[in-house]
């Protein structure tokens, strides 16, 4: 009895280690392992979108199964209508191609124009690490110190932008819409950095330009070291500690008693401002894969490794979830038609 007792025991024990053998080899190798994952970038070198996405990728690998590479590609051009119309386009639904587009992209989408290719709902938003308000920023020699002056003056200035997603286009429409201020909207700069070059040049004397890079990297610390430019407007909706000198734009939306209706479709064309620079990843990625992209997300905005990088570089961190910013772009896409309307006909003018 004893000795049948001992060798059903070793039995069991065999039988358990054979079943367990069996289930651990028939799990399957996590799919990132050994693959190698893209960030396309809409924007050029050496902006605050590439240096985000360039931090990210040394560090979300860390936190997804597998330990994938990481590798980040610029891809400028009409505002990332270019980047955003080539990852929907042509990239593979498996979980190895991320965009990082301009937070105003969805407003590509909402003009309707033909050359827009992509619907931003069917991507999966991974996450952003910060918020992305705006503010106008002038030559200080330019005859227009206040919005006041831009909607007294006889000739309006010259603002650049890259195309109607980026932030100097729309802030330059909602100033139309809520105080008649013009601006002679210059297009067609490949990104942030030639844009700042044509305003020291002198070729235009304004860009809308949002807050964090304005204050985090050159040109613009040498540039308020000299009083080169001057603040006209943010878009926040309290004063920012970096700009407490300018207005917010709904001081100045009270001051000049705009319309609630344009009240409105100033809140969709701004909307962009909480996407940040959001990250996206290619539509029929699967939901485990975006699951896992996701919880890497908020884990490498958590690392401390990499909040110490971020604050030494002056790259503010204020993150949103996937999630989150998922329920807002529908929510801001999913207009109703008049509101669609009006926007349109604000980003076709």
């Amino acid at each position: 009895m004893i000795i049948r007792g001992i060798i059903s025991s070793f039995t069991l024990t065999l039988l358990l280690w054979f079943l367990d053998s069996k289930i651990v080899h028939a799990q399957p190798d996590p799919f990132y392992q050994g693959k190698q994952i893209r960030i396309i970038v809409g924007a050029s070198a050496g902006g605050f979108y590439d240096r985000w996405a360039r931090l990210l990728a040394r560090f979300i690998p860390k936190y997804l199964p597998g330990n994938p590479s990481m590798i980040v590609q610029t891809m400028p051009g009409a505002g990332s209508l270019v980047a955003t119309n080539y990852v929907y386009s042509l990239s593979k639904p498996d979980g190895l191609t991320l965009l990082m587009p301009n937070s105003n992209t969805y407003l590509e989408q909402l003009s309707g124009h033909k050359e827009v290719r992509f619907d931003l709902r069917k991507f999966s938003v991974i996450g952003s690490q910060e918020k992305n308000f705006m503010l106008l920023y002038m030559r200080a020699d330019a005859p227009y110190k206040t919005i006041g002056d831009i909607i007294n003056a006889k000739e309006p200035p010259k603002c650049g932008t890259a195309g109607v997603s980026s932030a100097g286009y729309v802030l330059d429409r909602v100033l139309e819409l809520a105080f008649g201020a013009k601006i002679n909207t210059v297009m067609g700069y490949p990104g942030g950095n030639e844009i700042d070059l044509a305003v020291e040049k002198g070729e235009i004397q304004c860009r809308g330009n949002t807050i964090n890079p304005h204050y985090g990297r050159e040109p613009f610390d040498s540039w308020h070291k000299k009083g080169f430019d001057r603040h006209l407007v943010q878009t926040a909706k309290k004063r920012d500690v970096l700009v407490p000198e300018a207005p917010t734009i709904y001081e100045l939306m009270d001051q000049y008693k705009t319309s609630e209706t344009n009240r409105r479709v100033a809140h969709v064309l701004l909307g962009g401002a909480e996407f940040g620079r959001f990250m996206l990843v290619t539509p029929g990625t699967p939901a485990d894969r975006v699951k896992m992209l996701r919880e890497a997300y908020v884990q490498s905005i958590k690392d401390p490794e990499l909040l110490a990088e971020a604050k030494k570089s002056r790259m503010d961190v204020d993150p949103s979830t996937g999630e989150e910013l998922q329920a807002l772009l529908n929510e801001i896409l999913n207009q109703p038609p008049d509101v669609i309307e009006r926007v349109k006909k604000i980003l076709t003018e």
